[in-house]
């Protein structure tokens, strides 16, 4: 597997002249850890991260330029993963532009790098417990299993009106694709 099939994009980016305070932003409402720092053609000259933004300090109508790190390391998007992933651990870093004849065209973050091993039945499955987990005020009140996107949920419902708070719960969930809710007898 390479860079390009795992990698997130379009990129959120600022460039050189951008406000600390407007990266710092940027690095929250997108919940991102790093921004790549590009010149007028696009190229990645420095990466602006949480730490750098905490390293800022009151300094926030700056510009990104005097805390970005700098000198980056980026990789093609033939880079194989196993290579961006020991990369990433040796110089423990939590994400890695892409670019493209020197162009950014994408990062690679440590989440790009565990998606392929998790199912996207298992990361719904993960969120739908933890929407009826806060709903049920954390007692483990259902078994929950998806597959294909179908979230079954199985266990004791109070009544009729719970029932369905419950299939909207799951509606909620992004990726389920129909809730089907099966009633358990308590043990």
């Amino acid at each position: 597997m390479h860079a390009w099939e795992i990698m997130s994009k379009p990129v959120v980016r600022v460039n050189l002249s951008t406000l600390v305070r407007e990266a710092s932003a940027l690095l929250i409402r997108h919940g991102v850890a790093a921004l790549p720092v590009v010149n007028a053609d696009n190229q990645v000259v420095g990466i602006f991260t949480e730490a750098d933004a905490l390293r800022c300090g009151e300094h926030l109508e700056d510009v990104v330029e005097a805390f970005m790190t700098s000198p980056v390391k980026v990789v093609p998007m033939d880079t194989d993963v196993d290579q961006i992933a020991r990369h990433m651990l040796t110089d423990r870093l939590r994400s890695v532009p892409v670019v493209k004849d020197g162009v950014l065209v994408g990062i690679v973050s440590r989440r790009d790098l565990l998606r392929p091993f998790v199912r996207q039945d298992d990361a719904i499955e993960a969120q739908l417990r933890s929407v009826l987990a806060d709903y049920a005020g954390d007692r483990d009140r259902w078994h929950v299993h998806v597959t294909d996107g179908v979230a079954v949920v199985s266990g004791e419902f109070e009544d009729e009106a719970e029932r369905r708070v419950i299939a909207l719960l799951a509606k909620c969930v992004p990726g389920v694709v129909c809730t089907e809710l099966r009633s358990q007898a308590p043990a």
